[in-house]
């Protein structure tokens, strides 16, 4: 019997435009720019790629949380989620010893549910352990601030 490989390519396309502005290609989705605030040295015709990390980390826990909720017979009607992250400008200008990326991330759900202050608990925990984006971000040493809030 043939062993069924559970590796996935996930891939991504990038053009620089101009500036600092690059437009990048996902699939067959439509092509969105990512750029820089002028405070940063580019146009503003874009989301930082910083801005489209945190979207990340709110797009994976929405796809996570259905997931394991379901496996866990969790039931929720709604779920809000807000990331924030600071990041030095010192190390993206190249000083020495100042962290490039994100010095510490906070994320908040709000999800509305009935549900045990424990159930919630088990959910976040489960979660948690298995949503690639923010496993990228522990793996990196990033100071996280995770909250989750019954509404």
């Amino acid at each position: 019997m043939a062993k069924t490989s559970t590796l996935v390519k996930v891939s991504a396309a990038g053009k620089w435009d101009s500036g600092v502005k690059t437009d990048i290609s996902i699939r067959n989705f439509s092509v969105f720019s990512m750029d820089e605030p002028p405070t940063l040295g580019g146009g503003d015709a874009g989301a930082m790629p910083l801005e489209y990390v945190l979207a990340a980390l709110n797009g994976c826990k929405g796809v996570m949380i259905p997931l394991v909720a379901q496996e866990l017979d969790f039931v929720f009607s709604g779920i809000d989620f807000e990331s924030t992250g600071i990041v030095d400008t010192k190390g993206l200008m190249g000083e020495e010893g100042v962290s490039t990326y994100f010095q510490k991330i906070r994320f908040t759900a709000k999800i509305h549910t009935e549900e045990s202050e424990e159930r919630i608990e088990q959910l976040k925990y489960e979660v948690e352990r298995r949503c690639p984006v923010l496993n990228l971000f522990i793996a990196a040493g990033i100071k996280l601030d995770i909250q989750w809030k019954k509404i």
